[in-house]
């Protein structure tokens, strides 16, 4: 195996995954960039715009703009940071907690769905591959 095969296994993997996603945002009427915020908002909980920002990977501006349009449909809100008066934190709504817990509830079955028939032992080698190849990226 070369690291051209494992590179075409990646954006495989990557365009399944992606289509996938795709496929399951549409039925919530946001967009998959939209629908990506609430999810790492929900994940990592009340996150400074600059933080959101970073792990987004888009600029503080683009985020403002982003985080605009998701306060009109109420999903976000923005909260002034307790410890820091110029920093402000994104947090979810209790409409954006209810489509964050949908949208993971899909992400849990299909992740059910495409290991089902793998072994307990497989999974904890899978994972602890997939945890070394994030924290290098």
């Amino acid at each position: 195996m070369s690291v051209s095969d494992l590179s075409h296994k990646f954006m495989e993997f990557y365009d399944k995954l992606s289509s996938w996603e795709h496929s399951v945002v549409k039925e919530s009427g946001l967009s998959p960039a939209q629908m990506h915020t609430i999810e790492v908002i929900g994940h990592h909980q009340n996150l400074m715009m600059r933080e959101l920002a970073d792990r987004l990977g888009i600029t503080t501006g683009t985020l403002t703009v982003a985080v605009d349009r998701l306060e009109k449909l109420g999903m976000v809100m923005r909260k002034p940071h307790e410890h820091d008066r110029r920093a402000w934190l994104v947090v979810l709504t209790k409409q954006g907690k209810k489509m964050y817990e949908q949208h993971n509830k899909y992400h849990e079955e299909f992740t059910q769905e495409i290991s089902h028939d793998l072994t307990n032992k497989e999974i904890k080698t899978l994972f602890q591959l997939m945890d070394r190849i994030l924290q290098r990226m």
